[in-house]
């Protein structure tokens, strides 16, 4: 069996005794008879369409999260609205966090701008799904209580976060476009390097 293939199966079983993570949603196990390098491209193929999903996902994440952030310390919306758009984040960043998942199981494998970039994106992640959390303990328990300091940062953090992990992971995939542009450009002329 494959290095590769052995430290996937290591990392799973980990995971499955520790009671974290999730199991891939689809397979990351390339076509049978792949060489190392061919799984290696695999999970660097893999990464960059979770990053790209991840990307996707950021997009109505942060749409909900600035609205949330134009609530702290505003009389105008109510519980009900609070709580409706903490749902939406929350249905968000659970589906960032899925992907994250996966990511952190074949981060070993992907090339260094990836790993990078999943430690930079699973951390604003975990910014929001914490301060997400928070908020939605202390709505359910202080329903009458919108404007205590403590609930607005909440929302403050989700709203920052998000934003700073949209701008994260549209940075790393632009850097993955102006690498394969580069790619293409110096096959096209020919030049070695």
């Amino acid at each position: 069996m494959r290095t590769i293939l052995k430290r996937m199966i290591i990392a799973l079983a980990a995971v499955a005794l520790l009671g974290t993570g999730s199991v891939f949603a689809s397979s990351p196990t390339p076509s049978p008879g792949a060489t190392e390098t061919d799984d290696l491209a695999y999970l660097s193929e893999r990464a960059s369409t979770l990053l790209a999903e991840i990307q996707k996902e950021s997009t109505g994440l942060r749409l909900h999260a600035d609205t949330l952030g134009t609530f702290a310390g505003s009389s105008r919306y109510s519980w009900q609205s609070h709580i409706f758009y903490l749902n939406k984040v929350k249905g968000h960043i659970n589906a960032v966090g899925e992907r994250t998942a996966e990511l952190q199981q074949i981060r070993y494998a992907v090339l260094p701008w990836q790993q990078q970039a999943i430690t930079e994106v699973t951390s604003h992640a975990a910014k929001v799904a914490a301060s997400t959390q928070a908020a939605i303990v202390y709505l359910n328990e202080n329903r009458n209580h919108l404007f205590a300091t403590e609930y607005g940062d909440h929302l403050t953090t989700i709203a920052d976060s998000s934003e700073d992990m949209k701008q994260t992971v549209d940075k790393f995939l632009d850097y993955e476009k102006t690498q394969h542009k580069l790619q293409q450009l110096q096959n096209e002329l020919e030049l070695g390097g």
